[in-house]
């Protein structure tokens, strides 16, 4: 069996263990499909490449902390029935509030879980599974 590191653009398959390309949906040795599938970050043009834009989490951090109220970083996020909820309910400031506790929770996760989670659309779950 040959032994080998992993280096930083590969990962190891959920099934079987082997030495898989980050990319990869199905893993070639098993063909297991591979559900944590993320773009690697080389050099800024994955999103150009893709069509979609990647999302910045210091972006969606700014707007929720500066426009949270009116849902800009809902908005911003792709998530326009959400932005228009907070626009309705600005008066309230209870979307001010909920704006200030995202923007925080996004100030604190890395980059790599923040494009997780927003893939995946468990963004804004802050208890249970991450």
């Amino acid at each position: 069996m040959e032994c080998r590191e992993k280096k930083q653009d590969e990962k190891f398959c959920h099934e079987c263990g082997e030495i898989i390309r980050a990319k990869a949906e199905i893993c070639p040795k098993c063909g297991c499909r591979q559900h944590d599938v993320r773009p690697i970050r080389t050099n800024g043009l994955d999103s150009v490449f893709s069509g979609a834009p990647e999302k910045s989490r210091t972006t969606a951090a700014a707007l929720a902390l500066l426009l949270g109220g009116f849902g800009a970083h809902k908005f911003y996020l792709g998530k326009p029935l959400h932005g228009i909820l907070y626009a309705v309910f600005v008066l309230t400031f209870i979307p001010a509030f909920f704006g200030l506790v995202e923007g925080i929770h996004y100030i604190t996760m890395s980059d790599d879980e923040f494009s997780s989670r927003l893939s995946n659309g468990t963004l804004n779950q802050f208890f249970g599974k991450k």
